[in-house]
């Protein structure tokens, strides 16, 4: 009978690639998640306070902006405290955590970026019907979006909380779930089956969604191209990029998964593997708040108000003092 020696937490050794340069490192990802954390509260805020962008298409873009920051500190937090500390190591019940963090963040990106092209096709295809159908089903395409990630995945997580491990190094920054499986000393074979299954049920129909609502979209706008039709595909041009960089992102994560990458330098390897759960969450308010002009005005109106107040309690100050004197 074969003894195993069962760990119960994992190296990281791609934060040895860190160790020369660990403040610069250190400095890099935390104004990355300060710009995660600061430009997607911006942006949910201003959806918020003004009242004219309560409409369907911004409930679902505030959607998104709440996944980016979930998805920001399911990963930064453990990054920066792990630069901080000298062992690199995470505890199993952390390392499974992250596992499920980041890959309901994955799923529920991809199926937000989904349901917003849903809500294009509508807007473009069905304009007199957009607030009708919109209104109604925007609840239930929201709670959608969030519900059935997080309980689809706990399908395939439950199968990987049951694995014992006997290896301890997981060659990346955090906690995968295709990775973690590898080092498991039990049969993997009905996980690695489940999980393949599980990639294409997760990524089919959101796909499928995508490719039926913009061939119809490009079908009406070729056959009646107005005015109004060109405006309304201009608002699909921020979904279209966002759509492009993450998957962008998955590309990567697949390639330096799946691939030999060793030969390649560390910082792209680094870049590779960080690209969809830091880029997607930075770009899209970017994104969005440029390209969309009714959010545009409204982050410019914000911050005219926030100068003149500064301004005005200088100047204040400036008459408080003279008059003192």
């Amino acid at each position: 009978m074969t003894n195993f020696s069962y760990v119960t937490s994992f190296y990281l050794s791609d934060y040895n690639g860190m160790k020369d340069l660990k403040p610069i490192y250190f400095c890099i990802f935390l104004i990355i998640y300060i710009t995660i954390v600061a430009e997607n509260v911006l942006l949910i805020g201003v959806v918020y306070c003004e009242k004219t962008l309560h409409e369907p298409m911004y409930l679902l873009l505030c959607n998104l902006a709440v996944n980016g920051l979930y998805g920001g500190t399911a990963l930064m937090p453990a990054v920066l405290s792990n630069l901080l500390s000298q062992s690199f190591e995470i505890s199993l019940p952390f390392c499974q955590t992250q596992i499920y963090a980041l890959h309901t963040y994955a799923f529920i990106e991809f199926t937000i970026l989904a349901a917003m092209s849903y809500d294009r096709y509508v807007a473009i295809c069905h304009p007199l019907l957009y607030y009708e159908i919109m209104s109604q089903k925007v609840v239930k395409l929201i709670v959608f979006t969030w519900l059935y990630p997080m309980l689809a995945f706990l399908i395939v997580f439950i199968f990987t909380l049951q694995l014992q491990f006997c290896e301890r190094t997981i060659e990346k920054v955090y906690c995968f779930s295709y990775i973690l499986v590898k080092l498991a000393c039990t049969d993997t074979s009905i996980v690695n089956i489940v999980g393949l299954l599980s990639v294409a049920i997760y990524t089919l129909p959101q796909l499928a969604m995508i490719c039926y609502s913009y061939a119809h979209i490009l079908r009406i706008c070729v056959r009646s191209f107005s005015k109004s039709k060109a405006k309304a595909l201009r608002t699909c041009t921020p979904h279209l990029l966002a759509v492009i960089n993450y998957s962008i992102g998955c590309f990567f994560e697949i390639a330096q998964s799946r691939f030999n990458i060793s030969h390649l330098p560390y910082p792209t390897k680094l870049f590779l593997s960080l690209y969809f759960l830091i880029f997607p969450p930075i770009l899209n308010p970017a994104v969005y708040g440029l390209s969309i002009k009714v959010i545009r005005v409204q982050l410019f109106r914000l911050f005219n108000r926030k100068s003149r107040q500064v301004t005005n309690n200088v100047a204040k100050r400036a008459v408080f003092i003279a008059h003192s004197k």
